[in-house]
């Protein structure tokens, strides 16, 4: 009987796991090496289909054949890409990367891949999780269970093992940001209350630092880096590196070209947390939404879980921490 496996199917990243022979669970590297796969599809000549981080780089020299954040797409009725005379809506898109998931589980595994569980956001409406479960059916996975993000982070973090206590999980990933209340008492987790904003995560952080050079290239050169899509899919990777950069230093600088100009722009962290505020308050009311919904104090939270990439951000544990009195965990 071969072993089920565990897929993470997010807006930006994906990845895989399997329990190892101790019971726990595993992460299993892409046919990359990567722990992580792009949540990316590229569609090439013919029938050519890649997905992952060679997908990710070709939106810089074709991005007109690239689609992300397809995960926001999900249950959308009315999202069609083509490519060619083909036609793909989100469930389709998103049985490639699970195909590509699955591939790559079975090389490493070493036997056949049938059955797979998958995390949604909580907040994911039934139109959205049946997407989801399709688009399993379609890459040729038998759909076990569509398990909550927030349960699953809870699940991995072993906080189930401990004795009864009420958990936050706020989860901001790469597109789509969730909060969870969520009640632990003997092994089992009921959802208290829950809310998220499918169009509000990392990607949205880069898009103001994307303004930010593009304001600066244009007053400089008179050049509007957004104009060209080759461009902009340039300026949105390195945008994205600079801000990882200032996740753990204080200071950055973005180089582009464009039109035969050149311009190198600093950024400090300071400024963008200055520039993202206002997306950053977005999670704050979320939270104090949630957290009126359940009916709950911050002294009646005992653990403050931290969810995504984006919350290495230092902002995020600060923001936290200002309103609930202790550091999260991360």
């Amino acid at each position: 009987m071969s072993r089920a496996i565990g897929i993470d199917l997010g807006t930006t990243f994906s990845a895989i796991a399997v329990l190892n022979e101790f019971g726990k669970a595993e992460i299993i590297p892409n046919a990359e090496g990567e722990r992580v796969t792009p949540s990316v599809v590229y569609f090439g000549d013919g029938d050519s289909v890649v997905v992952g981080s060679v997908a990710k780089n070709s939106a810089v020299s074709d991005p007109y054949n690239v689609v992300e954040f397809i995960k926001r797409q999900m249950g959308n009725a009315d999202y069609v890409f083509t490519h060619g005379d083909a036609e793909y809506g989100p469930e389709q898109i998103s049985a490639l990367i699970l195909k590509k998931l699955r591939q790559d589980a079975e090389r490493l595994l070493g036997e056949e891949v049938n059955d797979a569980v998958i995390t949604v956001p909580a907040y994911f409406d039934d139109a959205r999780r049946r997407a989801t479960i399709n688009a399993g059916k379609i890459a040729g996975l038998n759909v076990l269970r569509i398990i909550n993000e927030p349960t699953a982070a809870a699940l991995a973090y072993g906080l189930t093992n401990a004795s009864e206590q009420r958990i936050m999980v706020y989860d901001l990933g790469g597109g789509t940001f969730d909060v969870t209340v969520m009640d632990v008492a003997r092994g089992e987790i009921t959802v208290v209350a829950t809310d998220g904003d499918h169009m509000l995560g990392g990607n949205d952080f880069d898009d103001q630092i994307m303004l930010y050079v593009n304001d600066a290239f244009k007053r400089e050169h008179g050049v509007d880096l957004l104009a060209e899509m080759e461009v902009q899919q340039d300026l949105r990777q390195r945008a994205e590196a600079a801000k990882k950069t200032l996740s753990s230093r204080p200071s950055a600088k973005i180089s582009m070209s464009a039109s035969g100009k050149r311009l190198t722009v600093d950024l400090t962290r300071e400024q963008l947390e200055q520039m993202t505020g206002h997306l950053l308050e977005r999670t704050k009311m979320l939270v104090e939404s949630v957290m009126s919904e359940a009916k709950t104090a911050w002294g009646q939270i005992d653990t403050v879980l931290l969810v995504g990439g984006s919350t290495r951000m230092p902002m995020v544990p600060q923001m936290i921490e200002r309103m609930s009195g202790k550091a999260p965990s991360q």
